[in-house]
């Protein structure tokens, strides 16, 4: 099958899409499978050799974040050349209600369409507002996917229509099969994401350190991620800052080493998630989490029974939280067992063959995902509904 898959945020900055799209091409190229990504980027970044640049992406204030996009005139003619070229069997377009590359590929494309919806935001006017102008392209797309049920209701209330649910692959094996680092481990706290965003919850996490140290001595918090790292710790008393280490930006074998390294991962974000690829990496690393209770955070972790949950903005029940597991081994060991069990629904394999579905339905000349595929797949991820 050839196969098309749009990536609207930038290459040059890793998130969460980025890395979910990076790693299906990976897996369906894996299995014989032609495959493009058409991608933002600038032309020093390195790209893989499947990928295909768009030009340089712009920043833009988006879902509580910057997402890094690339739209306009000369955007639209490197979309249609691409798209014309590839005579793709399927279009797999990610985030296509954003001012991106998969909007303009939508407006371009003709054929079997997929796109898939990674954003949770139940309040988002601009979605509210943008929707005469999105319906056109929106009515195109022959089969939608939901990244998570968060995301599935997001869809649901301001464009109408369903989707879905397929949640992101991870390599599971990639992270379990990692080997630990000796210097991260011995009472290790671990955090990833970007500093200086305040929804990844850095702060939060900086104000329960206190007194987990105070309650557990010699314990260490390892950060790893981009930001302003003087700003992360200002204030913060010396034999605090002492105990907090910056790795800075890191490999994803490195990732996978820190996850496999430490007793704890806490993902402390505040809001804007609408799944959760971390916790996923963190419990296929074998590592023990912790997290706030956010909807999507919940879902990933099976109500609490994978992972643990604290109340979210919480620095005293992040501490408290903490604090206890870090003090209870049996307990930290039961997490890691749970997480373990649990990810490997996440794992490509899954994921993957879900996805696939997904494209020979369409190609095969259904409009839409088949009512009973629908189902059978939310049944699939504990996501049916009456």
């Amino acid at each position: 099958m050839r196969i098309g898959i749009v990536c609207p945020y930038s290459w040059d900055v890793p998130g969460g899409v980025q890395f979910h799209i990076r790693d299906l091409a990976e897996h369906l190229i894996g299995l014989q499978h032609e495959v493009s990504v058409l991608v933002p980027s600038d032309e020093e970044t390195p790209l893989p050799p499947y990928a295909v640049s768009a030009g340089r992406a712009v920043p833009v204030p988006y879902n509580g974040s910057v997402a890094r996009l690339t739209f306009g005139f000369l955007s639209a003619a490197r979309v249609r050349r691409w798209v014309h070229d590839g005579d793709f069997d399927v279009l797999h377009l990610h985030e296509p209600t954003t001012p991106s590359l998969s909007l303009l590929t939508c407006w371009a494309a003709q054929g079997p369409i997929v796109a898939t919806f990674h954003t949770s935001n139940p309040r988002s006017r601009a979605m509210i507002a943008a929707y005469p102008i999105l319906q056109p392209a929106l009515e195109k797309i022959s089969a939608r996917i939901a990244v998570s049920e968060y995301a599935r209701r997001t869809l649901v209330e301001h464009l109408g229509g369903d989707a879905v649910v397929i949640p992101n692959g991870v390599d599971v094996d990639f992270f379990a099969d990692a080997v630990p680092k000796a210097e991260w481990q011995g009472g290790t706290i671990g955090f990833i994401g970007r500093i200086d965003e305040p929804r990844k919850g850095l702060p939060v996490l900086m104000k329960a350190l206190p007194r987990i140290l105070e309650a557990v001595p010699g314990t260490r918090l390892l950060i790893a991620g981009r930001g302003d790292e003087a700003e992360a710790v200002a204030g913060m008393p010396a034999e605090v800052r002492d105990q907090v280490e910056f790795l800075g930006m890191i490999s994803d074998e490195d990732k996978a080493r820190l996850l496999r390294s430490v007793d704890l991962y806490v993902a402390p974000n505040t809001g804007g998630e609408s799944f959760g690829i971390i916790l996923v990496e963190a419990m296929s690393s074998g590592a023990a989490v912790l997290a706030s209770d956010l909807d999507a955070f919940a879902q990933v972790l099976d109500a609490g029974d994978a992972g643990q949950l604290f109340d979210t903005e919480n620095p005293d029940a992040l501490a408290d939280a903490a604090v206890e597991l870090l003090c209870d081994p049996a307990r930290l060991a039961a997490l890691r067992a749970k997480g373990s069990s649990h990810v490997r629904r996440f794992d490509w394999s899954t994921v993957g063959a879900d996805i696939l579905s997904v494209y020979e339905t369409v190609t095969d000349g259904s409009a839409t995902v088949a009512p009973d595929e629908r189902t059978g797949l939310r049944a699939r991820f504990g996501l049916a509904r009456d």
